[in-house]
């Protein structure tokens, strides 16, 4: 089963997808697992045994609390997610267990991959100065991809934000097995564009 739309998807199209897609592709004991520390994931064996690539990009974007939370507000309204080529509707809550579609225009057709948020989390210490927020989504039935994504923003001890990506994931559908070399490169290409995303709102 796979989602496609000739045409960008109206809300009425992706709600479509979401009432179809049913529940999580991936198993539950690797649901959350994107809340973890960066270098646990990488070094989670059951999930490499599992057949699941880990990708993790992590910039640089700015300095201070203003920035990070208007970082902060730019996650919360899937700025990151504003490309020509991939969004997801601005109005999505983000809350657990809301559904939602991930659209991207491959080629010609536009591709609608429905996910779920699995969690929200949110620190913060005023007495140290840091702060963070995020939070983690999984794939559903009719996602090309098994996994979960997680979209970060953090303020460090050292005054300086970093908007951080970290997913696990393996193909899901024939058309992501064979085409698995191109979907890494998309998940990299992609994490350069959403970070100069998240960028051009901070500097707006």
């Amino acid at each position: 089963m796979v989602f496609l739309c000739w045409a960008r998807p109206s809300p009425q199209e992706q709600k479509a997808c979401i009432v179809k897609s049913g529940t999580f592709n991936y198993d539950s004991e690797h649901r959350g697992a994107s809340s973890k520390p960066t270098s646990t994931l990488q070094e989670d064996k059951k999930l490499s045994r599992n057949g699941f690539l880990v990708n993790h990009a992590r910039s640089l974007v700015g300095s201070g609390m203003d920035t990070y939370e208007k970082g902060k507000t730019a996650l919360q309204n899937w700025r990151h997610f504003g490309l020509d080529w991939a969004f997801v509707d601005s109005k999505t809550p983000i809350q657990s267990g809301v559904k939602f579609c991930v659209c991207v225009k491959e080629i010609f057709p536009w591709l609608m991959m429905p996910l779920q948020v699995v969690y929200v989390n949110e620190h913060r210490n005023t007495r140290k100065g840091v702060a963070s927020f995020g939070f983690g989504s999984g794939t559903l039935q009719g996602h090309l991809l098994a996994g979960e994504e997680r979209f970060s923003i953090e303020l460090d001890h050292n005054n300086q934000v970093w908007y951080e990506i970290l997913s696990f994931s393996r193909p899901a559908h024939f058309l992501s097995l064979i085409g698995y070399p191109y979907v890494l490169l998309r998940q990299k290409y992609f994490a350069h564009q959403s970070t100069d995303a998240v960028k051009k709102h901070l500097s707006a």
